[in-house]
């Protein structure tokens, strides 16, 4: 197997359909197709089972699967390590990150970056999944829980105290509401994935038991749109409710854990002066 059969592998071991694997990979899926028969054949072997839900791994694509993996390691190793002492500023730099944090706080440092280093060009992902570092899928991330891997660089930029907010149209139209009625009558906007950790929702820390969920979307972007449409009460970092123009309810009141963001790296890549200087450039813009 090449590099370049072992990518295609790879990406169809990581993607549910020949299109996704080929959007990965940034190739058309005519390609992936073709190099996959080739690498069959080439093998004398039937690495995938075409299924209903996906291509399955055989027998024989699981016993290549490590020697795959191995292979990717150690070309990725190869490029971080000769791009960690690349001390030009220019190049590309890959982040990634939610699109409330690239709307309102990384494009315009982007802007001042492109002022100051016009070589480094920027590819900006803004996504819920959470991209591989080490497979080199982004070489910065912006994320809003702190991974666990001791093999990356981990800093936090900033926690941002979170209140409850809502339009003044959806107030005028259903008034303010109560702490101790938990919320009868009312509307919320929630972030959809936060409804898998708690058996319901809460505002500011107080029991929503009595509201009625009128939205769920998994962007925090959405949720302050969507407050601002008037479609319910939602909670959001105070400092973006009040840029948006929204009421907040309860100002003596703060959900118990901040909204934090945390800068992620590969620990060689922060000697590389186009990803340093984009990393400091983007943190500060945060901070």
């Amino acid at each position: 197997m090449n590099w370049d059969d072992t990518r295609i592998f790879l990406a169809l071991t990581r993607a549910p359909s020949l299109r996704a694997a080929a959007r990965s990979l940034g190739v058309d899926q005519a390609t992936v197709g073709r190099r996959l028969q080739a690498l069959e054949a080439e093998l004398g072997t039937t690495l995938f089972l075409r299924a209903k839900g996906g291509y399955q791994l055989t027998a024989a694509g699981e016993a290549a699967l490590g020697a795959a993996r191995r292979m990717e390691a150690a070309a990725t190793d190869l490029r971080t390590r000769i791009e960690g002492q690349d001390e030009s500023h220019a190049g590309l730099v890959r982040v990634t990150c939610s699109d409330s944090i690239a709307i309102d706080f990384l494009l315009p440092a982007i802007e001042r970056l492109q002022q100051r280093w016009p070589g480094i060009r920027v590819d900006l992902e803004m996504s819920p999944q959470v991209l591989s570092l080490g497979r080199r899928q982004a070489d910065i991330a912006f994320r809003n829980v702190r991974p666990e891997s001791p093999d990356l660089v981990v800093r936090r930029v900033v926690a941002w105290p979170v209140g409850l907010f809502a339009s003044t149209a959806y107030l005028a139209r259903f008034g303010a509401p109560v702490p101790e009625e938990e919320l009868r009558g009312h509307h919320l906007v929630v972030y959809g994935p936060a409804l898998e950790q708690r058996p319901f929702p809460t505002a500011a820390e107080v029991p929503a038991r009595q509201a009625r969920i009128a939205m769920a979307v998994n962007s925090g972007l959405l949720v302050r749109k969507a407050v601002a449409a008037g479609i319910g009460l939602g909670e959001m970092p105070v400092h973006l409710g009040e840029r948006e123009g929204l009421v907040r309810i309860w100002p003596e009141r703060r959900r118990a854990h901040d909204h934090e963001v945390w800068l992620v790296m590969h620990p060689d890549l922060q000697r590389t002066a186009r990803v340093r200087a984009t990393a400091e450039f983007l943190s500060a813009a945060l901070e």
